[in-house]
């Protein structure tokens, strides 16, 4: 290891340390405990609002201090706690914010359980994870404080402590209302042990916490044959009873159950649908209504979310039974799909094998990942009624490029006309399962793009859950995440690896395309730059270009526009309008540039037995592949033989 290399890795775990040091500064809780007088005296007067929010207005004051505010003073969006996770579910994760803050405004959307519905392996358990973990940390931020009573199984607010007869009173000096009722628990406490003076009642600063089973409850189903609800709600404890001598005591009873728990807080209902229809009865109430009833004691009063998920298959399944229907007028369901970007699809599986220990030892060329998530992309169309929309078109288009005959604005339309995208597919899971099983296959400590796509394959063929109509085609969309889209992204590499100048030449091709352009539209001359004469716009010149990538003679007036009018946009905003600024027209100018090339690639890559001067090109490709475009000597040497076959085919 080099001194450099030393000094470097000291600096990142230097900056790491920091970062944990003002981490701990800026979470550093401020315990507090004392009596309800004290409550009243030393922490209510600070900040009544903060102390009166229910559970939703928790979560969405969480969800806009995790975004906080960007360089303008603005606050960024709140779905800003799921960035560093979730990709290309924008607007699911959106809907998901949107309620969070229509029920912390008090409507009627804060009475309904909250139930994620999409594909397996699709983001719905990571939504709840990150909230859950938010949580937690904001419980530790002077903004995020949170009080209750002390030794309370349900950690309630001890504003429940305050008479109703007090109050309209309260709210006439704070400016807050009152919600909730004191616990069976917290009132023969009072009774017995403070002679009814609740301003004796001890409180304390809680922190939210799952492990601690405090504010954060998680429930996943049983057998439905088997499962209790105690599980939910508790049950009598017979020790205790034998202590006390009164099963109707409430100390007598075990207050472990998962609603508990959750109170103040979130409780995560993992597929929700499986339990049994009391289960969701008793949910779904307990939303509407912030109560649960159990034998022996009175209504007690509960503030919890309760966020449920589920997949496809079990919402099917109770969609048929009608007498369903009453429990879904009382649920917001916000549908989490996959994503439909094969850019962010990508980095999902990016994400995935950051941490796997194979993945770190196997390096993958600079397409293996891109290629993949094209396929399973591909997988998750529906078929388009208009015949000049085929599917590679579809998925450029929802990554953000330019496909011929369509504009960005038409996204919104074509997503309505099959609402259903994106639940269905292939799922991020199987294609990782299939990247692990070619890397157990791999001898080269290396996967190239073409080895991953034949795993794939495998993976199809060897599924016994995938029919074999279903079978065939998704082995055909393999094929057209091929031929579509690697065979360009890999002959533009290996294009550019063999000429050294290829990006001046063509951003200088661009350029001249521009000057073209501009002189057509405005119906003049163009000014040779070497001799200053003038001539007449190149037709030929730029038909050569324009038909690289299929533009019409009838499309190439609104094709120019389009490009002059991007480019005036860019010139506004000072920025150079370069090769990034339009996509299709970057294509158009990299294929003209390959073909006329593509003699010379052909003789370099197709040699049998090349010379020194032929192999030193070969060497000097290999090598830029490497240092420039991601490759390593394995993938790059397989780069050029795959490409040398493309072009013996044309």
């Amino acid at each position: 290891m080099t001194e450099s290399t030393t000094l470097a890795g000291n600096g990142t775990k230097s900056k790491f340390i920091e970062s944990l040091g003002s981490y701990a500064q800026s979470h550093k809780a401020r315990h507090w405990k004392g009596s309800f007088a004290e409550f009243l005296d030393d922490v209510l007067p600070q900040n009544p609002q903060g102390v009166c929010r229910n559970s939703h207005q928790y979560i969405w004051d969480m969800l806009r201090w995790k975004a906080g505010r960007s360089s303008n003073g603005k606050q960024d969006s709140p779905i800003s706690l799921f960035s560093s996770e979730l990709y290309g579910v924008d607007d699911a994760l959106e809907r998901v914010a949107d309620y969070f803050k229509a029920a912390s405004a008090g409507s009627e959307v804060g009475r309904r359980l909250l139930l994620l519905l999409g594909p397996p392996s699709g983001g719905k358990s990571t939504v709840v994870i990150l909230l859950k973990r938010g949580l937690e940390e904001y419980s530790h931020t002077d903004e995020g404080a949170i009080y209750a009573i002390e030794g309370c199984p349900v950690h309630e607010s001890p504003l429940h402590l305050i008479p109703h007869s007090l109050r309209s009173e309260f709210r006439e000096n704070y400016g807050v209302d009152i919600a909730g009722e004191l616990c069976p628990h917290n009132r023969a406490r009072l009774d017995e042990n403070f002679e009814g003076d609740f301003m004796k009642m001890p409180v304390e600063r809680i922190f939210l916490s799952e492990a601690a089973r405090v504010g954060v409850g998680t429930y996943a189903p049983h057998d439905p044959t088997t499962a209790d609800i105690a599980d939910l709600v508790g049950s009598v404890d017979l020790s205790k009873v034998a202590e006390i001598g009164d099963e109707g005591d409430p100390r007598a009873w075990s207050w472990s159950g998962a609603v508990y728990a959750a109170s103040r807080g979130v409780l995560e209902m993992i597929e929700i649908l499986k339990v049994k229809r009391e289960f969701l009865y008793l949910l779904l109430t307990l939303t509407q209504e912030k109560n649960v009833k159990v034998s022996r004691f009175p209504l007690i009063y509960l503030d919890e979310t309760i966020l449920a998920h589920t997949n496809m298959a079990e919402f099917r399944k109770f969609l048929q039974e009608k007498e369903n229907e009453a429990l879904l007028d009382r649920m917001v369901i916000v549908q989490v799909p996959y994503t439909l970007s094969f850019h962010e699809e990508a980095r999902i599986y990016k994400k995935l094998i950051s941490s796997a220990r194979a993945f770190q030892e196997v390096h993958l060329d600079p397409h293996a990942l891109r290629t993949s998530a094209v396929f399973a992309v591909l997988t998750r169309f529906a078929d388009s009624e208009r015949e000049d929309l085929d599917i590679s078109k579809k998925a450029r288009l929802f990554a953000g490029e330019d496909a011929e005959g369509f504009s960005e604005s038409e996204i919104d339309r074509i997503r309505a006309d099959a609402p259903e995208e994106g639940l269905g597919g292939i799922s991020p899971r199987f294609i990782i399962n299939a990247l692990s099983n070619a890397i157990i296959k791999s001898e080269a400590n290396s996967l190239t793009t073409m080895e991953v796509l034949l795993t794939l394959k495998d993976a199809i063929e060897s599924d016994a859950r995938i029919d074999v109509k279903q079978k065939r085609t998704w082995i055909d969309l393999l094929v057209t995440a091929r031929k579509d889209f690697y065979n360009r992204w890999v002959k533009e590499d290996i294009h550019r690896a063999l000429f050294a100048s290829f990006e001046e030449e063509a951003e200088g091709l661009l350029e001249k395309y521009l000057d073209e352009v501009e002189a057509m539209l405005d119906n003049r001359e163009v000014t040779d730059s070497m001799t200053d004469e003038t001539r007449p716009p190149d037709e030929r010149f730029l038909r050569s270009v324009e038909e690289k990538i299929n533009v019409s003679d009838a499309g190439k007036e609104s094709f120019r526009q389009e490009v002059v009018r991007k480019a005036m946009v860019a010139y506004k905003q000072g920025e150079k309008f370069s090769l990034g600024s339009h996509s299709k027209l970057k294509e158009a100018v990299e294929q003209y540039l390959f073909e006329e090339r593509r003699d010379v690639l052909r003789l370099v890559t197709s040699v049998t037995r090349p010379d020194e001067e032929v192999q030193a090109k070969i060497s000097a490709v290999e090598e830029r592949l490497v240092s420039e475009y991601g490759y390593d000597l394995h993938s790059a040497r397989e780069a050029l033989s795959y490409v040398t076959t493309l072009l013996s085919q044309e």
